[in-house]
């Protein structure tokens, strides 16, 4: 079937159109690349400790090797969200799968942390064709009830997905080596293109004029590009006097003011003229990559609000955690992502019963009913944590996480997407995705310069007490933990003359592990709070027969 003959067969529902079952198999590729995308960002977790250790990286470039990623992940997402709608969702999404993979293969080679770090940045951009790409594709292809099923099992997926990284990361890595876990995505890439090209039918905004706005899209991308860059390297940097001696890209950076708030500078003058710019286009009926009228939508504009809130909190303790569970608690790789599969066993059941209770009571209830799981999941982690907690307690409250993590995240994307145009369904979700990769970036940004700050501070506090290490070694001894992100604990533990500093250290990382436990619990109290304005949920969400708004 040509592309043309499958763009008029857009699916419909109670007898508008046909329907094609066909599709369901489309998004089940669909899903599975996305869950790939979010297995990458979160498989690394678990195999932090041992590319350290393989690769001699610090716990700056430990950090990079996760946060490269996101960086790329979210500069590009609302550019080629806008692109999809232009030159075919299918076609971007398989483009983005085969640069996926490409990128896979370069990152399971690397020989250096700059080596690595830079696969993962093409990873990033793989990464950000596809996933705006691939709600796109659910918000033209599916309507009414079914389009509620259908976003419940690509949130449901993100969620399971998110915790399945560390678990399947965790065996690659104590099975195999590290560079399996970006091995395992060529096959996987594999199964999703072939899949994607037999199932997902092509659709585009045929009524979109061909002219491409670049100055918008390169004003977009060094804009959030170079705020994520600061949110990233914050904490290494320096958020305002230069710390240390940066090295940027393979560029001394010799100023006394840290390099952040010039990125912050730059990225905040893009940004702000990238708004005038696409306003003074619109007005002249120029084609442009942000629309700004779909922020006239409330349903759109309030919750992309809550959407970015809430991701400052959701998965930001995904990094502390496996550094806690293996570095203190001394469970292996495998280990530790098996106890974060009750994440992914909690996001999984909820995608069950959630769409049910979407029908019953609504989209936004269980947006918040979700908020509050969260909540509650996290500040239960941050109480318990110890470094003599049996794991029992963390799984019931990481389940009751990944409970909240499937309530919430697939229902807030449909409440976000509800009203949009389908012609517009690629900018809006690539708006909704940059929204909460920003979220994401900034909450990780946080959580992370919590975690090594509090670790510096609890184990500087706890190793004053000790006359016996003088006041130099008991800096370098903090900065060594630190710097490692808290790997060098199981070697001090093995050797008896050491082994005091190593309990002291494990102490401090459990106290610091729990100070951003209690912060994400924050985040998500004010993204519970920025939910209270999406007000009554879309009809459309919950009733097929009422009609979707058209394209203007």
């Amino acid at each position: 079937m040509s592309d043309a003959a499958q763009e008029s067969q857009v699916p419909q529902e109670d007898g508008a159109g046909p329907v094609d079952k066909g599709r369901w198999f489309g998004l089940f590729f669909v899903a599975l690349g996305v869950a790939a995308i979010i297995v990458d960002a979160t498989i690394v977790n678990v195999a932090v400790p041992s590319i350290i250790d393989d690769l001699g990286i610090t716990s700056s470039e430990a950090q990079w090797v996760q946060e490269a990623y996101t960086l790329v992940f979210a500069a590009f997402l609302l550019m080629f969200g806008r692109l999809s709608d232009r030159w075919g969702r299918k076609l971007l999404f398989s483009i983005g799968v085969l640069v996926f993979v490409l990128s896979s293969v370069w990152a399971a080679v690397a020989t250096s942390g700059s080596e690595l770090i830079s696969a993962r940045l093409v990873q990033g951009l793989g990464g950000a064709l596809m996933l705006p790409t691939s709600l796109s594709i659910i918000n033209a292809n599916f309507r009414g009830k079914d389009r509620a099923v259908a976003f419940a099992i690509w949130g449901s997926t993100i969620g399971g997905a998110a915790a399945l990284g560390p678990l399947l990361g965790g065996w690659l890595t104590t099975s195999f080596s590290w560079r399996w876990a970006f091995g395992i995505n060529i096959p996987l890439g594999a199964i999703v293109l072939i899949g994607t090209w037999i199932f997902v039918k092509e659709s585009k905004d045929t009524e979109a004029q061909s002219a491409v706005d670049v100055v918008g899209a390169l004003l977009s991308v060094v804009g959030v590009g170079l705020f994520v860059f600061g949110l990233i390297e914050g904490r290494s940097y320096g958020w305002w006097a230069t710390l240390g001696e940066p090295d940027l890209a393979g560029l001394h950076w010799g100023m006394p003011i840290s390099p952040v708030p010039v990125a912050f500078l730059i990225g905040g003058a893009a940004l702000v003229s990238f708004y005038f710019y696409e306003r003074a286009r619109n007005r002249a009926g120029k084609p442009v990559l942000l629309d700004f009228s779909l922020f006239g939508i409330d349903s759109f504009r309030n919750g992309n609000i809550a959407a970015g809130i809430v991701s400052m909190g959701e998965f930001g303790l995904l990094f502390a955690l496996p550094l806690w569970l293996q570095n203190v608690l001394g469970y292996s790789a495998f280990d530790t992502g098996k106890i974060l599969l009750a994440l992914a066993l909690g996001s999984f059941l909820a995608s069950g019963f959630g769409a049910q209770l979407t029908r019953a009571k609504g989209p936004v209830f269980v947006v918040r009913v979700g908020i509050v799981a969260e909540i509650v999941g996290v500040l239960g982690i941050g109480i318990v944590a110890s470094p003599t907690v049996s794991v029992w307690p963390v799984v019931v409250f990481l389940f009751i996480y990944g409970l909240g993590v499937g309530l919430a995240t697939a229902q807030l994307t449909g409440v976000v997407l509800a009203d949009v145009p389908v012609a517009a369904s690629g900018q809006g979700s690539g708006i909704q995705s940059t929204s909460r990769q920003l979220g994401s970036a900034l909450g990780i940004a946080i959580l992370g310069t919590v975690l090594f700050a509090g670790l510096g501070y609890a184990l500087n506090n706890s190793l004053e007490n000790n006359p016996a290490i003088p006041a130099q070694a008991r800096e370098e001894i903090v900065s060594t933990v630190v710097v490692t992100a808290g790997s060098v604990i199981p070697s001090l533990a093995k050797d008896p003359a050491t082994a005091q500093i190593a309990e002291e250290a494990g102490a401090a990382l459990s106290t610091a592990t729990r100070w951003p436990a209690f912060a994400a619990a924050g985040f998500l109290a004010l993204g519970f709070l920025a939910s209270l304005r999406l007000g009554t949920p879309p009809d459309r969400l919950v009733n097929p027969e009422v009609p979707e708004p058209t394209a203007a």
